[in-house]
């Protein structure tokens, strides 16, 4: 069967002067949370042996997995990790969805008001990183504090002797520098979910750009309390949260493999 697993990279354009109006060019938004949903997915159907195929997405059954991407399912999508973004208002009582899990109990709140069955198995699918790619949990801690705030912000004044990490820079690239940390702070909200899924202690400071529903969403879907500072200085100050303790066997039990095998199985690896 062909599915489609969503991932959210639109492209915008670069440049705003009279030139880059004239000769508009766009490119992909590549942040590096946003792309995570297909690595995900394609690493358990390869664990588990079970096979896919490479025909076109078009009219194929949809998979929302890593994101705040309620809102752009189409009538039918099969739900697993996603949440709905607090910045968008949308009536979930038109669309249609199979929700096998979701990022938390705020999104599951949504949609149960809006007539969902939404069964009480929350977490961020990119909390499987280190079970999926374990040698992710093994890199040396070379780079220290490392700073990574959300796509849409600002930067924040660094002190000398942090590591900035750009949430557009390759998704390897990412992912090893947030593994290699020894402390994570930013606003984006993946790398505060890749660093918890790695083992690095971090700290999420506010966001300028993004409300505070996602993160909430996540936070209290792992157990704990979404506690940010205002600036990299109050969070080096303040230290890590409380540290990741969850259990990642249900959500990893509530895969839909069926929508390739069409048979139901339980292949959890």
């Amino acid at each position: 069967m062909s599915v489609e697993v969503f991932s959210w990279n639109p492209s915008r354009r670069i440049g705003t002067n009279r030139l880059w109006r004239l000769v508009p060019i766009r490119r992909p938004v590549d942040n590096f949370g946003d792309l995570l949903g297909p690595l995900i997915v394609a690493a358990l159907l390869d664990r588990a042996d079970v096979q896919t195929t490479d025909e076109s997405p078009n009219g194929a059954t949809q998979l929302m997995s890593v994101g705040s991407v309620l809102h752009l399912a189409r009538p039918g999508a099969t739900v697993w990790g996603s949440g709905v973004n607090g910045k968008i208002e949308f009536d979930y009582s038109t669309l249609p969805l199979d929700v096998r899990a979701v990022r938390g109990p705020r999104t599951a709140a949504v949609l149960r008001r809006a007539g969902h069955t939404v069964p009480s198995v929350f977490g961020d699918p990119a909390l499987l990183l280190g079970r999926l790619f374990p040698a992710l949990l093994g890199l040396p801690r070379t780079s220290g504090v490392t700073v990574v705030m959300n796509l849409n912000d600002q930067p924040h004044p660094t002190a000398p002797g942090l590591t900035v990490l750009d949430p557009r820079a390759p998704l390897r690239t990412c992912l090893e520098t947030i593994g290699s940390s020894e402390f994570v702070v930013g606003s984006s909200l993946h790398g505060l979910v890749v660093a918890d899924a790695l083992g690095i202690p971090s700290r999420p400071i506010v966001s300028t750009a993004e409300p505070a529903f996602k993160y909430e969403d996540y936070y209290e879907g792992t157990g704990r309390r979404f506690d940010p500072q205002p600036s990299v200085e109050a969070a080096l100050r303040s230290g890590p949260v409380q540290a990741l303790d969850y259990d990642v066997e249900p959500l990893l039990e509530a895969f839909p493999y069926d929508l390739w095998t069409g048979d139901g199985t339980d292949r959890a690896p």
